[in-house]
C-alpha cells in the first residue's frame, strides 16, 4: 500500500480527505499529517511518502514553498495541491513546480479517483510492478501455466509495496491463496532464489535507495527498508555491499547536501 502525507491546516477539511481516500482507494493510505508547510518538511526527516497531498494557502510557510523545497529534495515524488483557490497564478507556479495535479476544492468524486488511478499507474511503473489483477482470479487460474508466472509476480509486487511491513512467507502467501510450503517451493522454482533471499535482497536495494537519496537517519533508513534492528541493519550491511552505511552514502549520496528546512 501506498503512503501519504497529507498537509491541509483546516481539521475538518483534512478529516475530509482523510475519508475520501479511505473511501475511494485501497492502494494509498494517509500515513502522517500535517497542518503546515513547517510541520511537513519537518516529517521529510524521518520518512519518505509515495504521494504528498496539500494546500496551498497555510499558516507559517505556504503549499508552494513547501512544494518547492520538497522537490529540491525528492524531484520525482508525485504531488497533488488541492485548493480553493482558482488563480491561475497559483495553478502556473504549481506546474512550474513539476505539480502531478491541481484540483480545486470542493473536490469532484470522480475527478480525485482518476487522478489517485493515474499517480498509482505512474509509481507502478517506476518500480516495475505490473497492473494487480483481481485476487479472486487465482482460484479459477490455478492450473494454468500462466497463472504460475502471475502469482510470481504478485509476490514481487507484494513485497516491493510494502517493504517495510510484515513481509513473513505465511503472511504474503495468505494474499495469494497458497499454502507457505507450496508459495516457498514455487517461489525457488520460478526465480532460482529462497523467498527469504529475494525478501533480503529487495529491503537492502531500498536502504541503498534511502542512503542515496535522501538525507534520513540511519536508524530511519533500517526501519524503512523493513529492518527492525538498526543494529543488525548495520552489519547485515556491510556483509552484503562491503561499506557501512554511512560509507555507501558518501560514495553514492545524489542529494546529500540537501535536507528539509528546520
Amino acid at each position: 500500500m501506498y503512503k501519504i502525507l497529507l498537509v491541509e491546516d483546516e481539521l475538518i477539511i483534512r478529516q475530509g480527505l482523510r475519508e475520501l481516500i479511505r473511501q475511494t482507494t485501497s492502494d494509498f493510505q494517509v500515513c502522517g499529517e500535517a497542518d503546515n508547510g513547517k510541520q511537513a518538511l519537518a516529517y521529510f526527516k524521518s520518512d519518505v511518502p509515495d504521494l504528498l497531498i496539500t494546500d496551498i494557502r497555510m499558516r507559517e510557510m505556504d503549499g508552494l514553498e513547501m512544494v518547492k523545497k520538497v522537490k529540491e529534495m525528492y524531484p520525482e515524488l508525485p504531488i497533488v495541491i488541492i485548493s480553493g483557490y482558482g488563480e491561475f497564478q497559483y495553478a502556473q507556479k504549481a506546474i512550474e513546480f513539476g505539480v502531478f495535479s491541481y484540483l480545486l476544492k470542493p473536490i469532484e468524486r470522480h475527478e480525485f479517483v482518476s487522478t489517485m488511478r493515474k499517480i498509482k499507474l505512474v509509481i507502478d511503473q517506476k518500480r516495475g510492478l505490473p497492473t494487480p489483477a483481481p485476487s479472486d482470479t487465482h482460484a479459477s487460474e490455478r492450473d494454468s501455466g500462466n497463472d504460475t508466472r502471475k502469482i510470481i509476480r504478485d509476490v514481487k509486487a507484494i513485497v516491493k509495496m510494502q517493504i517495510d511491513g510484515d513481509l513473513r512467507l505465511q503472511t504474503v502467501a495468505d494474499r495469494v491463496n497458497l499454502s507457505s510450503a507450496y508459495l516457498s517451493q514455487l517461489f525457488k522454482t520460478e526465480t532460482g532464489v529462497n523467498y527469504s533471499e529475494y525478501v533480503s535482497e529487495a529491503r537492502m536495494d531500498r536502504a541503498k535507495w534511502l542512503l542515496a537519496n535522501t538525507r534520513l537517519k540511519i536508524y530511519d533508513v533500517a526501519r524503512l527498508s523493513g529492518h527492525q534492528s538498526p543494529k543488525h541493519f548495520m552489519l547485515a550491511f556491510k556483509q552484503q555491499v562491503g561499506l557501512t552505511a554511512g560509507d555507501y552514502r558518501d560514495q553514492h549520496g545524489k542529494k546529500a547536501d540537501t535536507e528539509p528546512a528546520d
